[in-house]
């Protein structure tokens, strides 16, 4: 508290700071680097351009470390001709705050830059997560597929319901019966729909025994309806409507017009309770023996005759096989390493792959 009161030490650590930052909007900055994090948007082309361009006038042929979270590095590596000298340095947003790193090379990637990239991220005090070169690698592995699977179950629901009262369902149910700290059409919108649409398109050619693509994502983008955040962290409007950063409202796809969820009492009969009205996110993440309530919790779940239940099961169900799938593809190294980045990345109060819901 003091420390924050003191405007003198604030002051003198902002010197401090920007004394060993040098901003600029010119590329020929890295020109002189030995060690360059790149940022730019999941662009394989741009990012590709962005190293040769900078490799071609560096006499000290640079480490690039990208933070891309989808394209795989050894395409990269290839096409800009780095012979070894690209890592995924996947930073979870937002970098203060997550404590998450994802690290992926190639089987070409330098020794010495494997061993700095891990002892760096260490340094940074974050949890590092090892990922093979997949598209999409751990975490976008799994948020898509599990995205795709709130997407599907949404249109499937929209046969007995109204399109939006089905994503308010499925968006209910991911939250409050699969106890995440939000459900899945928010969390669309808080990465942006426009981003998802677009980390699909990136993963998509690369996988050749599925399609991850939604025509619903492509209609809201091309309607204009993109999610993601204001300058200030507030949540643009995308699925769902935002007041004072809570969701209030459902998007019906065919009109770009919003229900309010105060209409939706009755959906709200339909969908039922969960088993214990006490078992919500905010407590379980505290909880020491969230294992055994959890256990419990599901157990009961899975015996309730409801639409709720039965959608959070099936769910439940469908993020474990994605979660499994990836270690099987040799996408993770290990279901630890799938749950770590579920539970540090994505703030899940438990790791896709469990014994809940067999």
């Amino acid at each position: 508290q003091d420390l924050i009161e003191n405007s003198d030490i604030i002051e003198e650590y902002i010197v401090d700071v920007i004394s060993v930052i040098r901003p600029t909007s010119r590329l020929e900055a890295a020109y002189e680097s030995n060690l360059i994090f790149e940022a730019v948007n999941e662009n394989k082309d741009l990012k590709v351009k962005i190293f040769k361009e900078i490799d071609a006038n560096n006499d000290h042929k640079p480490w690039f470390f990208t933070n891309t979270s989808s394209v795989p590095i050894n395409i990269l590596d290839d096409e800009a001709e780095l012979n070894g000298r690209v890592i995924g340095f996947h930073f979870y947003n937002p970098p203060a705050i997550q404590k998450l790193v994802e690290l992926i090379w190639t089987d070409k990637t330098l020794p010495e830059a494997k061993e700095f990239a891990h002892e760096f991220a260490k340094n940074l005090r974050k949890v590092v997560v090892p990922s093979n070169d997949f598209a999409g690698f751990i975490g976008n592995g799994h948020f898509m597929r599990d995205a795709l699977h709130g997407i599907t179950q949404a249109e499937k629901l929209s046969a007995k319901f109204s399109m939006p009262e089905s994503i308010y369902i499925v968006n209910k149910v991911s939250q409050d019966f699969l106890v995440r700290p939000m459900g899945i059409f928010q969390l669309i919108d808080y990465v942006g729909i426009d981003v998802v649409r677009f980390i699909m398109g990136v993963m998509n050619p690369f996988l050749d025994d599925e399609d991850l693509y939604s025509p619903l994502l492509d209609k809201l983008f091309a309607d204009g309806v993109k999610g993601g955040q204001h300058s200030n962290g507030s949540q643009k409007d995308g699925f769902l409507q935002y007041e004072k950063g809570k969701p209030v409202a459902v998007i019906d796809p065919d009109t770009n017009k919003y229900v309010g969820f105060d209409t939706f009492s009755h959906i709200d009969e339909r969908i039922g309770a969960t088993p214990d009205a006490g078992i919500v996110w905010k407590k379980v993440v505290r909880m020491k023996n969230k294992d055994e309530v959890l256990l419990k919790f599901y157990n009961d779940m899975k015996v309730l005759d409801t639409l709720g239940s039965k959608l959070a099961v099936a769910y439940g169900r469908r993020s474990n096989a994605i979660g499994e799938g990836l270690v099987a593809d040799n996408v993770a190294h290990s279901k630890e390493d799938v749950n770590t980045v579920l539970l540090t990345g994505f703030f899940h109060s438990y790791g896709p792959i469990n014994n809940y819901f067999e």
